[in-house]
């Protein structure tokens, strides 16, 4: 019979990598709560329109990579490729506004695209992000980027650079389209497929081409920093000057725009050369347009996405394989009285805090000391039927060999003050 195969463009996270992540996720969840941000848990699935609105109907997400269908009442749903509209949508739906502060939200979770599998891109992938909803302040911005920054640092990545551009207000980014247009056009026929459609649609766009030639042209191509208004330069420089105040180091970048159609201003990426094609940790950027877009006030923001899968693949490549939870406790049990008590010793060392392994393999003696011993655990504890009549155990401290008998009532007690040495 043939074996069934996880789908194409999704992987397994093995319990080795989950450690990683869940070091990350911890990480997170203690720095993004000492700046107050709370987190919040959206649907998997929206409205397609949600996603139409926000991100754009001419962005690649929406066109080409979003997993879209009917569901029985006939509603077009898809599933989320990214996490910042559904947030947003929650913040109108319930009224977060109403509170007249500025929120801070945070998240993690699965993200669906339909793209092309490669190392650090899936289809279905993971997202740990921030949203500051509420503040036009540049320091909001700054705010967001040293939280990412520091977050990083926290979990051990290394090699990092800190990219940094002003793609400015809807104005400024009129301006700027049509002087690419008038730019590209004599180069149209030059151009890849896919920006040759996204000169008319997302001119954009082309600036973010990895095909040689389209580079080549966009390398010449005007800046978008000098089609900024002196209101957005002004605010940009203050971004610039909170970042040094930090003590963050940052690169601009000039062809820098991030895919997606809610951003203004401020847009920022993180990257690694470790990790080769698929450098980018995380991005994000101000948005200032899209609680409006999605119906509810004009309202300011700021936020990110940090890619979990290429993050934990970049810690792997420094860190190498991660060690299993420590066994503190290895429990053996041999005979049928003793088995059946062997279950609640374990239990009421789990339940004191004790990292405790039983052995449920019903073999001899000697091969479950040598898995005791593969496991690390620092004590072993064994009983067979003549120590389950007793209400006794054999306990056998690992390293140095020492053994000696005790009671079943006085283990957790003893073993406790032994820790406590």
């Amino acid at each position: 019979m043939e074996i069934i195969q996880a789908v194409r463009g999704t992987r397994d996270i093995l319990p080795e990598e989950v450690r990683i992540w869940q070091q990350v996720e911890a990480k997170a969840r203690e720095i993004l709560g000492r700046a107050c941000y709370q987190e919040i848990r959206t649907p998997i699935f929206e409205l397609t329109e949600l996603f139409a609105r926000g991100i754009g109907s001419a962005t690649d997400v929406v066109g080409k990579e979003m997993y879209s269908f009917s569901t029985r009442g006939e509603q077009e749903v898809s599933l989320r490729p990214e996490n910042t509209a559904g947030v947003v949508r929650a913040y109108i739906q319930h009224g977060l506004q109403a509170a007249g502060d500025v929120q801070r939200l945070w998240y993690c979770g699965p993200m669906f695209r339909y793209e092309r599998p490669q190392a650090g891109r899936q289809r279905q992938f993971h997202q740990l992000g921030l949203e500051l909803i509420g503040s036009r302040d540049p320091r909001a911005d700054a705010e967001v980027i040293a939280l990412a920054w520091d977050l990083l640092q926290a979990v051990g990545a290394e090699n990092l650079k800190l990219l940094l551009n002003s793609i400015g207000d809807p104005q400024d980014r009129l301006a700027y389209r049509q002087a690419l247009v008038d730019y590209f056009t004599p180069f149209r026929e030059q151009l890849d497929p896919d920006s040759q459609d996204r000169l008319t649609r997302n001119p954009l766009r082309i600036l973010d081409s990895k095909d040689p030639r389209t580079r080549e042209i966009a390398d010449q191509a005007p800046k978008l920093l000098n089609h900024l208004s002196p209101d957005s330069q002004a605010f940009f420089e203050q971004v610039q000057a909170q970042l040094h105040k930090l003590g963050i180091p940052y690169e601009l970048d000039p062809y820098l725009v991030r895919g997606l159609d809610y951003y203004t201003h401020t847009a920022f990426e993180i990257v690694s050369p470790d990790l080769g094609a698929q450098s980018t940790v995380c991005g994000g950027g101000r948005y200032d347009g899209l609680v409006a877009e999605l119906g509810g006030p004009s309202t300011p923001a700021v936020g990110w996405a940090m890619g979990m899968e290429r993050l934990v693949l970049l810690l792997q490549k420094k860190q190498g394989s991660v060690a299993s939870a420590p066994v503190q406790v290895y429990v053996i049990s041999r005979g049928a009285k003793a088995e059946a008590q062997s279950l609640q010793i374990a239990q009421s060392l789990r339940q004191a805090g004790f990292c405790t392994e039983l052995d449920l393999s019903g073999s001899a003696f000697g091969k479950q000391f040598k898995r005791a011993s593969r496991s690390g655990a620092i004590w072993a504890v064994t009983l067979g039927d003549a120590e389950a009549a007793t209400g006794e155990v054999q306990l056998k401290h690992l390293p140095t060999g020492k053994q000696q008998t005790l009671l079943q009532a006085e283990l957790v007690n003893y073993l406790g003050s032994q820790w406590e040495r």
